[in-house]
């Protein structure tokens, strides 16, 4: 148990080496333990191909998970073999059985509903989900956003190392600008009030406090949306005021949509789907949309005209209306 526990500490060294964020690192450090207690205690370094075959195949035959989730809990297993344990697995074909993958039309929101809910919610909460709305955000985007890249001069939102790796900017929707501008000074007022408090600093992203180590003390790297009290980093013990939490903002979009009596699955998710088929909709090319999402393929972007293909079935009048 001891050398497990030191592998573990290891990985999460290397994930932080790395600049992962918690999450992943919280995901991949689960994943390797899962891996070490299925195979009764076993030290990954006397297992290889056929034990990493048995894990997944295990994962999607009797867990029956998902095959994103397969794939994450393979990409930790590489990570492990790979960056904590030197063995490469390039060349290893690991053959196991994959999860079964369904392709689903995502569900979403007509304009309507998406204003039914955006009214049932409320301060902060309203606030992130009009600029999840208004941008096609992720959940993950829209919170990590920091003052500085909103640009009300140009009316541009800079969205840095996105899930598909790659930066991207995006219009500002004027509806909410004069809401975001009280926003940072909102958070001016705050961060003025927490250096008096002997706090104020933030968490800079890829070690950029040594690099840069006034700048964690800067009003404009500020989480534009914070939370309302500071809090211990997890990673460096810190007293420090992170951004709103994904699991608060996901259970006030929850409590808004049952209020708004939308019956539908609305997670933060719906409103980006929602955004990318209202700008299909409203003729806006494909390509445009694909860069607008940041996805890295056009073939993901794509899944939107199936949504729009839908719902124009509804134009198709049954023989019970005839």
């Amino acid at each position: 148990m001891q050398i497990k526990k030191k592998l573990l500490d290891i990985v999460r060294e290397k994930i932080r080496v790395k600049h992962y964020s918690i999450k992943t690192e919280q995901s991949y450090v689960g994943w390797v333990k899962q891996y070490i207690f299925f195979h009764n205690k076993k030290h990954p370094i006397d297992m290889g191909k056929r034990e990493i075959e048995e894990f997944l195949t295990y994962l999607a035959v009797e867990r029956k998970v998902s095959p994103a989730t397969q794939n994450q809990a393979f990409s930790a297993l590489l990570f492990l073999y790979t960056q904590v344990l030197g063995i490469d697995l390039k060349d290893t074909n690991i053959q196991a059985l994959r999860a079964q993958e369904r392709k689903h039309i995502p569900v979403v929101l007509t304009k309507d509903e998406v204003q039914k809910v955006l009214i049932n919610l409320t301060g902060i909460y309203q606030l992130i989900v009009y600029l999840m709305y208004g941008c096609g955000l992720r959940m993950s985007e829209a919170l990590s956003l920091r003052i500085k890249d909103v640009d009300f001069g140009f009316d541009k939102i800079y969205i840095w190392d996105s899930k598909s790796l790659t930066d991207r900017t995006l219009p500002l929707p004027q509806a909410i600008k004069q809401r975001l501008l009280a926003q940072v000074d909102y958070v001016a007022k705050i961060h003025k009030k927490d250096l008096e408090d002997g706090f104020g600093s933030v968490y800079m992203p890829y070690a950029l406090e040594k690099k840069y180590p006034k700048a964690q003390l800067e009003t404009k790297w500020q989480f534009l949306f914070p939370m309302t009290n500071v809090s211990r980093d997890p990673r460096s013990e810190i007293v420090r005021r992170h951004h709103v939490h994904a699991k608060t903002l996901s259970r006030n979009i929850k409590i808004a949509s049952q209020k708004a009596n939308v019956h539908k699955r609305v997670t933060s998710h719906i409103f980006r789907h929602s955004y990318a088929t209202h700008l299909l909709q409203a003729g806006i090319d494909l390509r445009s949309i694909q860069e607008l999402l940041g996805h890295k393929s056009v073939e993901t972007t794509m899944i939107y005209t199936h949504v729009v293909s839908e719902m124009n079935k509804s134009k198709v009048i049954s023989p019970l209306d005839f």
